[in-house]
């Protein structure tokens, strides 16, 4: 099932992609060709070069269960802008209730 994403870029302009559930936000971001979402690791939680700021109305939603994880909570200490609404772009798996999903690059005055 298509499901979209809205990335809000670093100079305040918004750009909405159609991906797939079972994708990786990360993974929308790069196929678009969005250049601030590197992913230097391949989405193996290595990193933090897949940095986005979730808007605050989707946070908890984009949260597995018990929260996030010991990895990626590491991985966040080492990003440039962390933000209380902070995930790495590789572990949030796009589904049909993420549909619509709202996420600012790093530095995003917007979402800080």
């Amino acid at each position: 099932m298509n499901i979209h994403v809205t990335f809000i870029l670093a100079d305040g302009t918004q750009r909405t992609l159609a991906g797939e559930t079972g994708y990786s936000v990360m993974e929308i971001a790069r196929e678009a060709g969005i250049e601030a979402i590197e992913g230097a690791c391949g989405g193996s939680c290595a990193c933090a070069t897949c940095h986005v700021v979730v808007d605050p109305a989707w946070f908890a939603r984009t949260l597995p269960e018990g929260g996030i994880g010991l990895e990626e909570d590491d991985m966040l200490e080492l990003a440039f802008y962390r933000a209380p609404t902070s995930r790495l772009g590789c572990q949030i798996v796009m589904t049909e209730a993420l549909d619509g999903l709202v996420v600012g690059l790093p530095g995003t005055a917007l979402l800080r």
